[in-house]
């Protein structure tokens, strides 16, 4: 192969030249050049200057993604922090606030989904040893969490409704602001993972009407590492990582600045040109449908329309009968292809996905789950390159004519 042909853009994104340049100056080596390197906590000229860039970094953030405040915005290592720390944060705040009221036997109750991020579900089962209700609601066929679901799963003791924006593996897009709306009819808080939403759609939490999201740097091109976690003013809180108060009491810990600096500068990028991205990705995602959709023994996992915004642009996922993920991704690679068979995170798992077990599909055909997701530099040559080596290291087995 020429060159690498990269379709695994929902794992990660490359570095993007706009963070690269950002962080730039915070990684010369040297005491010499500490001059934007220094501790931000530090009353010296130099933790000022690296206070500024910090702050700067908090605003460029807050304003892209609509919130109202920059102590809205807390920096963080990354999602999984962001959604560990919302999760445990609010409902710990919320039982403690009952509990101060007089409600001493009071259990809180959350609500979530099947197809959540595992950093989400290992959140809720920790929880719910720790003595908290959960209810788990099961999407729609399509992977989609309905408002009448929720609706008929909220109770007097739930405190917390935690749905993601956009699927990670199927890119369904959940009805973030109905369900916020739900939720707070029934005095609960909202959080939503938004990861794989930030550059795909248009994120403004203030619209949203959210009490929580979270976000990743690297999945926009930002450094890995660098995350944030939005808090809405008045959102109870209790915070995950404790000791010298940093980020407004919520997430102590000596700052990256460099990592701030970086994912303020992707994010912006992202923003900007999200809308115009988003329509252009739509265009190589139906194709791939398409395409990949004739074959006899490939079925797509969602039925997506063309043209649909009910699903993200830029995830496309099927399941290819006969064959287990691992062994395509693998005979993609040695083409200079890189997909993945679903999260990141769970790829050396032997299991099939989760989310495409809520669906109803069956074991047997989620184990040969491929996703193929695209992203800044993603051409449709790359699309017409992957289609060509997907057949050849398929043609063996289905005897394609």
């Amino acid at each position: 192969m020429d060159r690498l042909v990269y379709l695994d853009w929902a794992a990660t994104a490359p570095l993007c030249a706009e963070a690269a340049c950002a962080m730039k100056p915070f990684q010369v080596a040297g005491i010499e050049n500490l001059e934007l390197g220094g501790n931000a906590n530090s009353l010296h000229r130099i933790g000022r200057a690296a206070f500024s860039a910090l702050e700067e970094a908090r605003g460029s953030v807050m304003a892209d993604l609509g919130a109202k405040r920059p102590d809205e915005i807390v920096f963080t290592s990354g999602a999984t922090e962001a959604d560990n720390a919302a999760l445990f944060g609010i409902v710990s705040a919320c039982a403690a606030r009952k509990r101060q009221k007089g409600a001493k036997d009071f259990k809180p109750h959350v609500i979530t989904s099947s197809i959540e991020h595992d950093a989400v579900l290992a959140a809720v089962r920790v929880l719910e040893r720790c003595g908290c209700e959960v209810t788990v609601l099961a999407p729609d066929r399509q992977g989609f969490v309905e408002a009448r679901a929720l609706e008929a799963a909220l109770r007097e003791n739930t405190v917390l409704v935690s749905i993601h924006m956009v699927n990670n593996e199927i890119g369904s897009v959940q009805p973030v602001s109905e369900l916020a709306a739900l939720a707070h009819g029934a005095d609960a808080f909202f959080h939503t993972d938004a990861v794989q939403a930030l550059g795909k759609e248009y994120v403004d939490v203030g619209e949203l009407g959210v009490d929580a999201a979270s976000f990743s740097g690297h999945k926009v091109g930002g450094p890995k590492g660098s995350g944030v976690l939005y808090l809405r003013t008045g959102t109870p809180f209790d915070p995950l990582i404790v000791g010298g108060g940093q980020e407004s009491g919520r997430r102590s810990g000596t700052q990256n600045v460099c990592g701030a600096v970086g994912f303020a500068a992707a994010c912006k990028a992202a923003c900007a040109a999200q809308e115009d991205e988003a329509a252009r990705l739509r265009g190589m995602r139906d194709h791939l449908y398409e395409r990949l959709g004739a074959y006899e023994r490939v079925y797509p996992s969602v039925e997506v329309e063309p043209g649909s915004r009910d699903f993200a642009p830029h995830v496309v996922n099927v399941c290819v009968d006969g064959f287990e993920s691992e062994t395509l991704i693998l005979r993609l690679d040695r083409k200079g292809i890189a997909v993945s068979g679903g999260s990141a995170c769970s790829s050396h798992s032997l299991d099939p996905s989760h989310v495409l077990k809520a669906l109803g599909i069956a074991s047997d055909r989620a184990l040969g789950s491929l996703r193929i997701s695209l992203g800044r530099s993603t051409v449709p040559e790359d699309v017409e390159t992957f289609l060509a080596a997907f057949k050849e290291s398929t043609e063996e087995a289905f005897s394609w004519s």
